[in-house]
């Protein structure tokens, strides 16, 4: 590998990667592991932390998002060893027994953390809560978990109209309900399932369209009792079960592997096995589009890990082609949109992505600045109301671009300057540090020249 491809450096306060690929010669080779699924290592902390006993938690992810939700579970009583290896422990102090915190619960820039723990907090009667986040997290619509607790019984303060942290929760004993979510949420549905743990009977959530349902497996390996509807997308929780620690095998993050599986695929004479990598099938929304798109994947050894379906992926470069993403894949490949984004560009025709209004509040306006920053580099890319459209097979030009603070930018961009004819500068490339700390170093490792 040419050394001068990368070069990672701190200009005030904040991180600089400069990217310049070589003319000829560059590829991506060899064998991976990426970090720990996210949203899995958060309920396995949480759940861990309400559950009766011991929780040996292997393969956690070591990002930021997962540590901010070790500390406000350690704050309110369960013991949470650090988080320096992959492999943790947490002692549970039982369900409903979440102590009132002595300072404000911080869920840094984790609407995972902020949205699931609201649920758990409003259902600790006596207790008061307040959680806030940084500049990210407070401007994030929180009023999508708020308005259903409070059909439940909640008492819940915040800014704009209780829509906005910081947060103020009255805890107070709950009623079940069943909750018609207008949008296909995993944080708005396990919100809710976590707050009917500590109700008398049985609470429902039925959405639109299929999510995540990492809660519903975690759930019921802790030993919840849940009855799930696949014809109606419905949820059903029993309240005061007991719940017994547990260890948990943590799988690769499809999201991360997403990065690889479209560098791989745009970068010619590319080869990458990425192994150990999750496929539940409400995750599995970026291999159908890249399938679409005519990637060239397979998936090798597939095999179950503690109720987790798990594979090996191989990906080798391809011509792509053009395709419509929209509708009940949305949610299953939400977080993957801006690298699906990078794919589109080097794709043959218009790739138009629809029905993904929800990335207008993540991190950041997701639509706003993926087309924004792909567009300084040449890309033709414009935003819809709620999507995207890209024509395909106009050439990259090396450009200063910035993350906005936002992991999953960060780490399409650099995806992308693989491909723009010379040097990129990424502007915040510390953000990748949320969900993947190793980005940067897998990428020198991978790439040869």
């Amino acid at each position: 590998m040419s050394k001068s491809i990368i070069n990672l450096q701190s200009v005030e306060n904040q991180q600089l990667l400069t990217i310049t690929p070589p003319n000829t010669g560059l590829s991506l080779q060899g064998t991976l592991e990426i970090p720990g699924d996210k949203s899995i290592s958060h309920r396995a902390l949480m759940l861990g932390a309400i559950a009766e006993g011991e929780t040996i938690i292997e393969g956690l992810l070591l990002g930021e998002d997962p540590r901010s939700t070790a500390e406000c579970f350690r704050a309110m009583g369960a013991e949470i060893s650090p988080l320096n290896s992959q492999k943790v422990t947490v002692q549970g102090i039982g369900l409903g027994q979440l102590q009132e915190p002595s300072d404000v619960l911080n869920a840094g820039n984790s609407g995972t953390t902020m949205r699931l723990m609201l649920g758990l907090l409003a259902s600790h009667p006596d207790r008061l809560f307040c959680v806030t986040g940084d500049a990210s997290l407070r401007s994030r619509p929180m009023s999508r978990v708020i308005k259903p607790l409070q059909a439940m019984g909640a008492q819940i303060w915040g800014r704009k109209h209780n829509s906005l942290a910081p947060l103020a929760i009255q805890g107070q004993t709950l009623k079940p309900i069943h909750y018609h979510s207008p949008i296909a949420s995993a944080q708005v549905k396990s919100c809710i399932l976590l707050a009917g743990l500590m109700t008398d009977g049985q609470t429902t959530v039925t959405e639109p369209a299929l999510s995540r349902d990492h809660s519903e497996r975690m759930l019921q390996a802790f030993g919840a009792t849940l009855e799930i509807e696949s014809k109606t997308n419905s949820v059903t929780i029993t309240g005061h079960p007991k719940l017994t620690g547990q260890k948990v095998i943590v799988p690769g993050d499809i999201s991360s592997a997403a990065f690889w599986l479209v560098a791989a695929s745009i970068v010619q004479g590319s080869e990458l096995l990425i192994e150990n990598v999750g496929i539940n099938r409400t995750r599995t929304g970026i291999l159908e589009a890249l399938k679409m798109m005519e990637a060239d994947i397979t998936l090798e050894n597939e095999r179950v890990i503690t109720g987790e379906p798990v594979a090996d992926l191989r990906v080798k470069s391809s011509p792509l082609k053009a395709c419509t993403i929209e509708g009940e894949i949305i949610p299953r490949l939400i977080d993957e949109i801006p690298i699906l984004a990078v794919a589109a560009i080097f794709a043959q025709g218009k790739t138009i992505i629809k029905d993904a209004a929800e990335l207008r509040v993540k991190e950041s306006d997701r639509l706003a600045v993926i087309a924004s920053q792909l567009s300084k580099m040449g890309a033709k890319i414009s935003e819809l109301p709620d999507g995207l459209e890209i024509t395909g097979g106009t050439p990259l030009n090396g450009a200063d671009v910035d993350s906005c603070s936002d992991h999953r930018i960060a780490m399409s961009l650099a995806i992308a300057a693989l491909r723009a004819k010379g040097k990129t500068i990424i502007s915040g490339a510390e953000a990748a540090a949320i969900s993947y700390p190793e980005f940067v170093g897998t990428l020198e490792h991978l790439l040869f020249s």
